[in-house]
Formats: structure tokens, C-alpha cells, sequence
């Protein structure tokens, strides 16, 4: 398991440089919980300002392309993602699966591509809620997973997944504990098929309507070793809500 939780917080297609003050607020109150990694991926336009305005906390982008240059008019490139000033990239979020018909194929070009570029990775993984009901969701989770990675690579030094169940996305419903647990250990177990011993570092985040007052009992599920936050992350309040609740599971292990 990870040393410390990682929390990430999505802006997803929300924020101006007026809420650069937010990004301030989380970044400070970071650096008196250094049990905890955090990380915010605001939109594009932000990227620098929130690289420039904070001190500890991450900065990621919340997609790239698959290409490194070109005529794509509106597209970001992952080296251009980096030079603005971001650690990392989310990929294959439900969001972009669904509303841009983003494909496991695209999803691992993507994947190459941040590599190439020397970006760490937060690949997203989830089911629908059909699927759930079917009995399909672990198979659906883990063939999105298989089809998005390299066969071989020290994928611990540059990967964390995120399991984000669609139907719990901002709907304000959360799988059980136990569904959670079931679900990352089957990606643990994936991981270490593909990675040997090394998974055991590979990050795996859960995602989908977490709040300060859910976030103690889902960052204390085995294989559990952070979150993905939407809406909540939107403001340092409802943020550090969660920051707070990974720092203080910390403390009770320690």
C-alpha cells in the first residue's frame, strides 16, 4: 500500500480565476497535514494560475490527446499539459467515455501519450448501473483496465487508478463498504497479475459522491488509498472535509 492517501480533487467544467482563493486555502492547510498527498486538476485555463498559486499541493489536467501536435483544433496535448504546469492526467473519467465516446483503444493511446510525455497517470475505471445489476461490473471494471495498460512496465512508478462507480457520480449515492472493497481488491489483484509485487505501491482511488462525512469510512476499506472528488472539491471547506478525514485515519494507524 501507498505511504500516504492521495485526494484529488476535479474541477471538471467549473471555475474561474476567481476561485484561485480556494486553491489557495486547500494548498495551505496541505502543509499542516503532511500525512496526506493532495492534488487538484482545475480546467485547462487554470492549470498555470493554480501551478503558480500553491506551494504544496499537485496540479494535474483532467484529459489529453492522443497525439503530440497537430491540427485539432481545441485539443491539448500532454507536453503542452506539462509546459503549463501539470504533474498529471486524469484519463478515461465516465465523463469522457460517455459524452465524447472516448474508447478503451483511444483511452490507451492516451495513456502512451502522457507517458511519453512524462506525466503521471490517473486512469478511471467504472460500471453503469445496468451493469452492476447484471452481475457485470467487476468483468466491465477490469477488461477497461486490461485494455488501457501496457502489458509489462514498472507501472507503479507513474500509475494510480480510480474507481468511480457511474451510477454514484454526483448522484449523492455511494456503493456499500463492502461492494468498494470487493471492487478494489479486484483491481489490486489485476494489478498484480500484470505488475507482480510492485502493484502493492500502484495507487487506488475511489470516486463517486465522496464527502467529508462518508470519507472516513471509505479510506479505511483495504486497498482504499484515496479518492477522487467532484463537486466536493470545489470549495476548500467541502474539500478539506476529506483532506482531514484521510489525515486523521493516518493518525488512528499510526
Amino acid at each position: 500500500m501507498a505511504e500516504r492517501p492521495y485526494i484529488v480533487g476535479n474541477w471538471k467544467m467549473n471555475g474561474t480565476r476567481a476561485m484561485l482563493s480556494e486553491a489557495r486555502a486547500i494548498d495551505r492547510a496541505s502543509q499542516r497535514h503532511m500525512k496526506v498527498e493532495v492534488a487538484l486538476a482545475p480546467p485547462f485555463t487554470l492549470i498555470h494560475a493554480v501551478h503558480r498559486e500553491v506551494e504544496q499541493i499537485g496540479v494535474g489536467a483532467q484529459d489529453c490527446h492522443a497525439l503530440t501536435e497537430g491540427a485539432h483544433t481545441g485539443d491539448i496535448s500532454a507536453a503542452m499539459a506539462l509546459d503549463a504546469g501539470a504533474k498529471f492526467v486524469i484519463l478515461g473519467h465516465s465523463e469522457r467515455r460517455t459524452n465524447h465516446g472516448e474508447s478503451d483503444a483511444l483511452i490507451r493511446d492516451k495513456v502512451a501519450a502522457a507517458r511519453e510525455a512524462g506525466l503521471q497517470v490517473i486512469l478511471c475505471c467504472g460500471e453503469s448501473e445496468a451493469q452492476r445489476d447484471a452481475g457485470e461490473a467487476e468483468a466491465h471494471v477490469l477488461g477497461q483496465l486490461k485494455a488501457a495498460l501496457p502489458e509489462s512496465d514498472n507501472a507503479s512508478e507513474w500509475l494510480t487508478v480510480a474507481y468511480e462507480p457511474i451510477w454514484a457520480i454526483g448522484t449523492g449515492r455511494v456503493p456499500t463498504t463492502d461492494d468498494i472493497a470487493a471492487m478494489h481488491g479486484a483491481i489490486r489483484g489485476l494489478l498484480t497479475d500484470m505488475y507482480g509485487d510492485a502493484a502493492a505501491e500502484t495507487r487506488i482511488l475511489y470516486g463517486g459522491s465522496v464527502k467529508a462525512e462518508n470519507a472516513a469510512a471509505i479510506l479505511a476499506l483495504a486497498d482504499v488509498d484515496g479518492a477522487l472528488v467532484g463537486g466536493a472539491s470545489l470549495t476548500a471547506e467541502a474539500f478539506l472535509g476529506i483532506v482531514y478525514a484521510a489525515a486523521e485515519g493516518e493518525d488512528e494507524r499510526a
